[in-house]
């Protein structure tokens, strides 16, 4: 294995001192042209690269911001962390995205990661519903922003979606197109926004007169496209079929349409389908898909900005924020059929 090479090889190769050489990369207007041209192509004919890690022990703050997520294949995140990351590199930082795929050992495991690396702070949404991973986490004193995730019962930043007006809009809109027996799916019930999602759909059954028995939950324990073909055939089993069907996410929703479309079950016709998160893919399903708008670019840029407006505060002046972006209600054939 080639030896890396150091500060101190290109002083040498340079014939300046090691102070002269850190000068060239930080603060290069202090050195004499000549000199800098002289260090410059020692680094260059040697292929130097200065150590970020030591950089940053020196100056003891990152230039990195952590983001974990639920799930990097769910184009919202995917959405989400492109907010965050044009946010981050205005500021000068780059992120590290980490995926904790709805599990709470791995979320504490990237956690862990970040208090080893002593990231600037961190942009998480949740997995774990008992809030051990972030009581634990908040020892490390490294600032964090809640996304996508309300932050009850604690003093950080948080930037999030009304998931309860946003069940509300989905649920409304399918009792207004005559449905009166709906089905929902979704999702792991551990999740905030399920069970907020769910909240707003019993909301808008109770505004149209309707019990909270005219909603069918079929629960599954992911959020993507596999788990909603499962709930799909699930559905296809009942003897008393909803004629609709609101889903927790776009995923869950196509996994659906799939299995529906496998059966020979005709969207909207016999059976209207509602999503959530408005990903790029529902409008290009095959049957476009109705879905509950969440501006996923938007909340990561927030998640960001408010991180890095709390790193840059002296202490104890940061003024913790709680930002709840409105949802909108997105209409698309997969609703449309009149009952």
């Amino acid at each position: 294995m080639a030896q890396s090479v150091g500060i101190k090889d290109v002083a040498r190769a340079a014939g300046v001192s090691v102070g002269t050489v850190s000068n060239v990369i930080n603060r290069p207007d202090s050195v004499a042209s000549e000199t800098r041209a002289r260090v410059q192509s020692a680094i260059d004919r040697l292929g130097y690269v200065r150590s970020e890690s030591a950089r940053q022990l020196r100056a003891g703050r990152s230039r990195i911001m952590g983001l974990l997520v639920l799930d990097m294949g769910n184009p919202f995140f995917v959405d989400l962390a492109r907010g965050a990351e044009r946010a981050a590199r205005d500021a000068g930082l780059g992120v590290m995205v980490c995926n904790s795929a709805q599990n709470a050992g791995e979320e504490a495991e990237y956690l862990a990661l970040f208090a080893e690396q002593r990231v600037r702070g961190v942009l998480l949404t949740p997995a774990d519903a008992t809030g051990r991973n972030i009581a634990a986490f908040r020892r490390h004193g490294i600032p964090f922003v809640l996304v996508d995730r309300v932050a009850e019962g604690t003093t950080e930043c948080s930037v999030s979606v009304d998931d309860v007006a946003g069940g509300a809009l989905a649920v409304r809109h399918l009792v207004d197109a005559g449905h009166r027996s709906i089905a929902y799916v979704s999702g792991p019930a551990g999740l905030n926004q399920v069970r907020d999602r769910r909240t707003g759909a019993l909301n808008a059954l109770a505004e149209a007169g309707l019990g909270p028995q005219s909603l069918r939950e079929l629960p599954t324990e992911r959020l993507d496209v596999a788990a909603g073909r499962d709930a799909g055939a699930r559905l296809l089993g009942l003897a008393d079929r909803p004629t609709a069907v609101f889903c927790a996410n776009d995923l869950l929703a196509l996994g659906v349409l799939q299995a529906m479309y496998a059966a020979g079950v005709v969207v909207p016709d016999d059976l209207a389908i509602v999503g959530y998160d408005d990903i790029e893919f529902a409008a290009a399903a095959a049957v476009p898909l109705t879905s509950v708008r969440q501006p996923a670019v938007t909340m990561g840029a927030l998640a960001a900005e408010l991180l890095l407006e709390e790193t840059e505060a002296p202490n104890g002046t940061h003024e913790h924020r709680r930002v709840v972006l409105q949802p909108e209600l997105v209409v698309r054939r997969s609703s449309l059929a009149a009952r």
